[in-house]
This record gives C-alpha cells, sequence and structure tokens, in this order.
C-alpha cells in the first residue's frame, strides 16, 4: 500500500485544472485495486452551470475520475518501463454505470478501482465512487493506452 500525493499524480496523468479530478491516492497495490479521493468544492468550473441553483457534480465527470484514478492503477509500479508522462489512456468503453446519490460541493468522493481483466494493453477495471460511506456511482471501464 502506497499513498501518492497530488504532485506525484502530475506524473502519472497529464490532466491538469480544471481536468484533473483526482486529489490523492490513499492506497494503491500495483496490478490489483486503489483508493483516491477527490475533494469538491464549490470552485470548480462546472457548477455554475450544472446547476446553479442546486450545484451537482455532473456523472461524466465522477466517471472520469475513476477513469483517471484506474489510469494510475494501471501506470503503477511501470516508472521505470514507461514513461507515464507520454503515456495517454483512452475509454474504450463503460458499461453498467448506475447513478445512486448526487454529488454536491463539500462532499468529498473516495473512489476505488480494481483490475478485473488485462489482455494485452486492453484493461477493463470495476469502480465505485461514495461519500461518507453512501455509493454515489458503479460502474465497469475499459481502456487502452498511445505512447506520444
Amino acid at each position: 500500500m502506497t499513498s501518492i500525493d497530488i504532485h506525484q499524480i502530475k506524473n502519472y496523468l497529464p490532466h491538469r485544472y480544471p481536468f484533473l479530478l483526482v486529489d490523492r491516492i490513499l492506497s494503491v497495490v500495483a496490478n490489483e485495486s486503489l483508493v483516491a479521493i477527490k475533494n469538491v468544492t464549490i470552485n470548480e468550473p462546472f457548477f455554475s452551470g450544472h446547476f446553479p441553483h442546486r450545484p451537482v457534480m455532473p456523472g461524466v465527470l465522477i466517471i472520469e475520475a475513476l477513469a483517471q484514478a484506474s489510469a494510475i492503477l494501471a501506470s503503477h509500479g511501470l516508472e521505470d518501463q514507461i514513461d507515464a508522462k507520454k503515456r495517454v489512456y483512452y475509454f474504450t468503453g463503460i458499461d453498467k454505470a448506475r447513478f445512486k446519490r448526487p454529488v454536491e460541493p463539500g462532499d468529498q468522493l473516495m473512489m476505488e478501482v480494481k483490475i478485473e481483466r488485462r489482455i494485452k494493453n486492453m484493461w477493463k477495471c470495476s469502480g465505485t465512487a461514495e461519500v461518507e460511506g453512501n455509493l454515489a456511482c458503479r460502474t465497469n471501464l475499459m481502456f487502452t493506452y498511445k505512447d506520444l
């Protein structure tokens, strides 16, 4: 198990504000699972339009946060073999996405992703996002990568 801070996360992902949606990795077991957090604040740019009278984090961004966590998991432990700054991960599929509660400013999104299967350059992960122990989203993600 390893904790990864925001400075190290930026070594794994090419995303930057406002699209970097993982704030900290709490634990990671290489090639198995990862637990991450996203602190949701009213300063997020999407809240001004989604929705001004009752801000809610868009579901597609919750899935994107899970995808970013999955990409970190896929690269973790390979730092000596790949240049993570030149590797970009791409969605190839999203299955069984379900949303159970809204995510609002002030929430801390606790995300867990697990590698279910890997075949060559394709991964399938399961992911959950919770707020205070209550399920917000569950989905299966499939992705691949390209080295730039």
